[in-house]
Protein backbone atom coordinates (compact mmCIF):
# COMPACT_ATOMS: atom_id res chain seq x y z
CA UNK A 1 0.00 0.00 0.00
CA UNK A 2 0.90 3.66 -0.34
CA UNK A 3 0.54 6.66 1.97
CA UNK A 4 0.58 10.25 0.72
CA UNK A 5 1.43 12.62 3.57
CA UNK A 6 2.50 16.19 4.22
CA UNK A 7 1.19 19.53 5.44
CA UNK A 8 -2.23 20.85 4.62
CA UNK A 9 -2.59 22.50 1.19
CA UNK A 10 0.32 20.54 -0.30
CA UNK A 11 -1.81 18.67 -2.87
CA UNK A 12 -2.08 15.25 -1.22
CA UNK A 13 -5.65 14.55 -2.34
CA UNK A 14 -4.93 15.30 -6.00
CA UNK A 15 -1.80 13.15 -6.06
CA UNK A 16 -3.65 10.28 -4.39
CA UNK A 17 -6.30 10.34 -7.12
CA UNK A 18 -3.67 10.45 -9.87
CA UNK A 19 -1.84 7.47 -8.36
CA UNK A 20 -5.06 5.53 -7.93
CA UNK A 21 -5.89 5.99 -11.62
CA UNK A 22 -2.46 5.07 -12.92
CA UNK A 23 -1.46 2.18 -10.68
CA UNK A 24 -1.82 -1.39 -11.89
CA UNK A 25 -3.77 -2.79 -10.13
CA UNK A 26 -5.73 0.43 -9.52
CA UNK A 27 -5.83 2.19 -6.16
CA UNK A 28 -8.55 3.30 -3.76
CA UNK A 29 -8.18 6.18 -1.31
CA UNK A 30 -8.51 5.69 2.45
CA UNK A 31 -8.92 8.97 4.33
CA UNK A 32 -6.52 9.78 7.17
CA UNK A 33 -7.70 13.33 7.88
CA UNK A 34 -9.38 13.31 11.29
CA UNK A 35 -11.74 16.17 10.43
CA UNK A 36 -12.84 14.75 7.07
CA UNK A 37 -14.38 11.86 8.98
CA UNK A 38 -17.18 14.25 10.00
CA UNK A 39 -20.36 14.51 7.97
CA UNK A 40 -21.04 17.99 6.65
CA UNK A 41 -17.59 19.37 7.38
CA UNK A 42 -16.72 19.82 3.74
CA UNK A 43 -15.56 23.35 2.96
CA UNK A 44 -13.46 23.91 6.07
CA UNK A 45 -11.66 20.57 5.73
CA UNK A 46 -11.06 20.94 1.97
CA UNK A 47 -12.80 17.63 1.41
CA UNK A 48 -12.37 16.63 -2.23
CA UNK A 49 -15.73 17.03 -4.04
CA UNK A 50 -17.14 13.88 -5.63
CA UNK A 51 -16.64 15.34 -9.11
CA UNK A 52 -12.91 15.74 -8.45
CA UNK A 53 -12.48 12.17 -7.21
CA UNK A 54 -12.75 11.07 -10.87
CA UNK A 55 -14.46 7.82 -10.07
CA UNK A 56 -11.82 6.68 -7.57
CA UNK A 57 -13.47 5.11 -4.49
CA UNK A 58 -12.82 7.08 -1.30
CA UNK A 59 -13.23 5.42 2.09
CA UNK A 60 -13.76 6.84 5.60
CA UNK A 61 -15.25 10.15 4.59
CA UNK A 62 -18.45 11.36 6.32
CA UNK A 63 -18.66 8.59 8.91
CA UNK A 64 -19.01 10.53 12.20
CA UNK A 65 -21.60 13.03 13.38
CA UNK A 66 -20.22 16.39 14.53
CA UNK A 67 -21.31 15.64 18.10
CA UNK A 68 -19.00 12.59 18.31
CA UNK A 69 -15.51 12.91 19.79
CA UNK A 70 -12.58 11.89 17.61
CA UNK A 71 -11.01 8.61 18.66
CA UNK A 72 -7.71 7.46 17.17
CA UNK A 73 -8.18 3.93 18.49
CA UNK A 74 -11.58 3.68 16.84
CA UNK A 75 -10.14 5.12 13.63
CA UNK A 76 -7.37 2.52 13.72
CA UNK A 77 -9.92 -0.31 13.71
CA UNK A 78 -11.96 1.24 10.90
CA UNK A 79 -8.94 2.06 8.77
CA UNK A 80 -7.48 -1.41 9.00
CA UNK A 81 -10.83 -2.97 8.13
CA UNK A 82 -11.01 -0.82 4.99
CA UNK A 83 -7.38 -1.40 4.08
CA UNK A 84 -7.80 -5.16 4.39
CA UNK A 85 -11.02 -5.06 2.38
CA UNK A 86 -9.39 -3.05 -0.44
CA UNK A 87 -6.42 -5.41 -0.54
CA UNK A 88 -8.71 -8.43 -0.61
CA UNK A 89 -10.06 -7.17 -3.94
CA UNK A 90 -6.52 -6.87 -5.37
CA UNK A 91 -6.65 -3.08 -5.24
CA UNK A 92 -3.99 -0.79 -3.77
CA UNK A 93 -5.01 1.16 -0.64
CA UNK A 94 -3.72 4.75 -0.74
CA UNK A 95 -3.83 6.26 2.72
CA UNK A 96 -4.08 10.02 2.42
CA UNK A 97 -4.19 12.82 4.95
CA UNK A 98 -2.32 15.18 7.20
CA UNK A 99 -3.27 13.78 10.61
CA UNK A 100 0.04 12.27 11.65
CA UNK A 101 -1.33 10.23 14.53
CA UNK A 102 -4.01 8.72 12.31
CA UNK A 103 -1.45 7.81 9.66
CA UNK A 104 0.63 6.01 12.26
CA UNK A 105 -2.44 4.42 13.86
CA UNK A 106 -3.27 2.78 10.54
CA UNK A 107 0.25 1.88 9.41
CA UNK A 108 2.26 1.05 12.51
CA UNK A 109 2.22 -1.19 15.55
CA UNK A 110 0.66 1.39 17.81
CA UNK A 111 -1.34 0.67 20.92
CA UNK A 112 -3.50 3.31 22.57
CA UNK A 113 -3.66 3.59 26.36
CA UNK A 114 -7.15 3.16 27.72
CA UNK A 115 -9.31 5.91 29.11
CA UNK A 116 -10.83 6.61 32.50
CA UNK A 117 -14.25 8.30 32.23
CA UNK A 118 -13.99 9.93 35.66
CA UNK A 119 -10.50 11.25 35.08
CA UNK A 120 -11.39 12.42 31.57
CA UNK A 121 -14.51 14.20 32.86
CA UNK A 122 -12.49 15.91 35.60
CA UNK A 123 -9.89 17.13 33.09
CA UNK A 124 -12.61 18.29 30.69
CA UNK A 125 -14.25 20.26 33.53
CA UNK A 126 -10.92 21.85 34.35
CA UNK A 127 -10.41 22.73 30.69
CA UNK A 128 -13.82 24.40 30.56
CA UNK A 129 -13.09 26.32 33.77
CA UNK A 130 -9.52 27.54 33.36
CA UNK A 131 -8.91 27.19 29.63
CA UNK A 132 -6.28 25.26 27.64
CA UNK A 133 -3.33 27.53 28.46
CA UNK A 134 -3.38 26.72 32.18
CA UNK A 135 -3.76 23.01 31.48
CA UNK A 136 -0.87 23.27 29.04
CA UNK A 137 1.29 24.74 31.81
CA UNK A 138 0.34 21.77 33.98
CA UNK A 139 1.33 19.40 31.18
CA UNK A 140 4.66 21.22 30.79
CA UNK A 141 5.42 20.38 34.42
CA UNK A 142 4.44 16.71 34.10
CA UNK A 143 5.61 15.98 30.55
CA UNK A 144 7.74 18.76 29.00
CA UNK A 145 8.32 16.87 25.74
CA UNK A 146 4.61 16.39 25.15
CA UNK A 147 3.96 20.05 25.99
CA UNK A 148 6.47 21.10 23.33
CA UNK A 149 4.67 19.04 20.70
CA UNK A 150 1.11 20.21 21.52
CA UNK A 151 -0.20 23.70 20.86
CA UNK A 152 -1.27 25.54 24.05
CA UNK A 153 -4.65 26.13 22.40
CA UNK A 154 -5.30 22.43 21.65
CA UNK A 155 -7.37 21.58 24.71
CA UNK A 156 -8.43 18.17 23.44
CA UNK A 157 -4.86 16.88 23.00
CA UNK A 158 -3.71 18.47 26.27
CA UNK A 159 -6.49 16.64 28.13
CA UNK A 160 -5.57 13.35 26.48
CA UNK A 161 -1.86 13.79 27.24
CA UNK A 162 -2.57 14.49 30.91
CA UNK A 163 -4.95 11.53 31.05
CA UNK A 164 -2.26 9.20 29.66
CA UNK A 165 0.33 10.52 32.13
CA UNK A 166 -2.07 9.95 35.02
CA UNK A 167 -3.12 6.48 33.87
CA UNK A 168 0.23 5.05 32.85
CA UNK A 169 2.75 6.96 34.93
CA UNK A 170 4.69 7.48 31.70
CA UNK A 171 5.00 10.49 29.45
CA UNK A 172 2.50 10.86 26.63
CA UNK A 173 5.32 10.73 24.08
CA UNK A 174 6.63 7.49 25.60
CA UNK A 175 3.45 5.78 24.41
CA UNK A 176 4.56 6.46 20.81
CA UNK A 177 6.94 3.60 19.95
CA UNK A 178 9.56 3.44 17.24
CA UNK A 179 8.42 3.31 13.62
CA UNK A 180 7.56 -0.38 13.30
CA UNK A 181 5.25 -1.14 10.40
CA UNK A 182 2.02 -3.09 10.78
CA UNK A 183 1.56 -2.94 6.99
CA UNK A 184 4.37 -2.81 4.43
CA UNK A 185 3.85 0.66 3.01
CA UNK A 186 5.55 3.14 0.72
CA UNK A 187 5.16 6.66 2.11
CA UNK A 188 5.41 9.70 -0.15
CA UNK A 189 5.65 13.15 1.41
CA UNK A 190 4.92 16.40 -0.38
CA UNK A 191 7.30 19.20 0.50
CA UNK A 192 6.38 22.88 0.14
CA UNK A 193 8.83 25.74 0.85
CA UNK A 194 7.63 27.67 3.90
CA UNK A 195 6.92 31.03 2.18
CA UNK A 196 4.93 29.30 -0.57
CA UNK A 197 3.04 27.20 1.95
CA UNK A 198 2.09 30.29 3.95
CA UNK A 199 0.72 31.91 0.79
CA UNK A 200 -1.15 28.79 -0.25
CA UNK A 201 -2.73 28.49 3.21
CA UNK A 202 -3.89 32.09 3.19
CA UNK A 203 -5.42 31.70 -0.27
CA UNK A 204 -7.12 28.48 0.81
CA UNK A 205 -8.72 30.13 3.84
CA UNK A 206 -10.02 33.01 1.72
CA UNK A 207 -11.42 30.51 -0.82
CA UNK A 208 -13.19 28.67 1.99
CA UNK A 209 -14.84 31.87 3.14
CA UNK A 210 -15.86 32.71 -0.42
CA UNK A 211 -17.24 29.19 -0.89
CA UNK A 212 -19.59 29.48 2.08
CA UNK A 213 -17.73 28.33 5.20
CA UNK A 214 -19.80 30.58 7.45
CA UNK A 215 -23.05 29.15 6.07
CA UNK A 216 -21.68 25.62 6.50
CA UNK A 217 -20.88 26.30 10.16
CA UNK A 218 -24.34 27.80 10.74
CA UNK A 219 -25.93 24.64 9.35
CA UNK A 220 -23.69 22.39 11.44
CA UNK A 221 -24.45 24.50 14.51
CA UNK A 222 -28.07 23.39 14.16
CA UNK A 223 -26.84 19.78 14.21
CA UNK A 224 -24.96 20.21 17.48
CA UNK A 225 -21.53 21.41 16.33
CA UNK A 226 -20.97 23.48 19.48
CA UNK A 227 -21.49 20.37 21.62
CA UNK A 228 -18.92 18.34 19.68
CA UNK A 229 -15.71 18.21 21.71
CA UNK A 230 -13.59 17.63 18.60
CA UNK A 231 -15.46 19.05 15.62
CA UNK A 232 -16.13 22.41 17.29
CA UNK A 233 -12.38 22.94 17.71
CA UNK A 234 -11.44 22.20 14.11
CA UNK A 235 -9.50 24.84 12.20
CA UNK A 236 -11.87 27.40 10.75
CA UNK A 237 -14.92 26.00 12.51
CA UNK A 238 -13.74 27.18 15.92
CA UNK A 239 -13.04 30.67 14.58
CA UNK A 240 -16.38 30.93 12.74
CA UNK A 241 -18.22 29.80 15.87
CA UNK A 242 -16.46 32.59 17.77
CA UNK A 243 -17.59 35.04 15.08
CA UNK A 244 -21.18 33.79 15.23
CA UNK A 245 -21.24 34.15 19.02
CA UNK A 246 -19.94 37.73 18.79
CA UNK A 247 -16.49 37.05 20.20
CA UNK A 248 -14.77 37.99 16.91
CA UNK A 249 -15.59 40.13 13.95
CA UNK A 250 -15.68 38.19 10.69
CA UNK A 251 -12.39 39.60 9.41
CA UNK A 252 -10.69 38.72 12.69
CA UNK A 253 -12.10 35.20 12.51
CA UNK A 254 -10.71 34.79 9.00
CA UNK A 255 -7.26 36.08 9.94
CA UNK A 256 -7.20 33.94 13.08
CA UNK A 257 -7.94 30.93 10.88
CA UNK A 258 -4.98 31.80 8.65
CA UNK A 259 -2.65 32.10 11.63
CA UNK A 260 -3.89 28.91 13.27
CA UNK A 261 -3.61 26.97 10.02
CA UNK A 262 -0.03 28.11 9.51
CA UNK A 263 0.88 26.97 13.02
CA UNK A 264 -0.82 23.64 12.39
CA UNK A 265 1.08 23.14 9.12
CA UNK A 266 4.38 23.66 10.92
CA UNK A 267 3.39 20.98 13.44
CA UNK A 268 2.51 18.63 10.61
CA UNK A 269 5.88 19.16 8.95
CA UNK A 270 7.71 18.56 12.22
CA UNK A 271 5.76 15.34 12.83
CA UNK A 272 6.30 13.85 9.38
CA UNK A 273 9.98 14.88 9.16
CA UNK A 274 10.69 12.63 12.14
CA UNK A 275 9.70 9.56 10.11
CA UNK A 276 12.74 8.34 8.15
CA UNK A 277 10.63 6.12 5.91
CA UNK A 278 9.01 8.97 4.00
CA UNK A 279 10.22 9.72 0.46
CA UNK A 280 9.93 13.50 0.00
CA UNK A 281 9.05 15.09 -3.33
CA UNK A 282 8.53 18.77 -4.24
CA UNK A 283 4.79 19.44 -4.37
CA UNK A 284 5.05 21.41 -7.64
CA UNK A 285 7.32 19.08 -9.61
CA UNK A 286 5.98 18.95 -13.20
CA UNK A 287 6.59 15.19 -13.21
CA UNK A 288 5.31 14.61 -9.66
CA UNK A 289 3.06 11.67 -10.48
CA UNK A 290 5.74 9.96 -12.56
CA UNK A 291 8.29 10.37 -9.78
CA UNK A 292 5.85 8.98 -7.22
CA UNK A 293 5.06 6.02 -9.48
CA UNK A 294 8.78 5.36 -9.96
CA UNK A 295 9.27 5.24 -6.18
CA UNK A 296 6.32 2.90 -5.89
CA UNK A 297 7.76 0.62 -8.55
CA UNK A 298 11.22 0.59 -7.17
Amino acid sequence: MIAVVGPTASGKSDLAVELALRLDPPGEVVNADSMQLYRGMDIGTAKLPVTERRGVPHHLLDVWDVTEAADASRYQRMARERIDEVRSRNRVPILTGGSGLYIRAALDHLEFPGTDPQLRASLEDTLATVGPEQLHARLAERDPEAARSILPSNGRRIVRALEVVELTGRSFTATMPEHVAYYPCLQIGLSVPRPELDERLERRVHRMWASGLVAEVRELEERGLREGRTASRALGYRQVLSFLSGEYGEETAREETVRATRRFARRQESWFRRDPRIHWLPYDAPDLTERALAIAAG
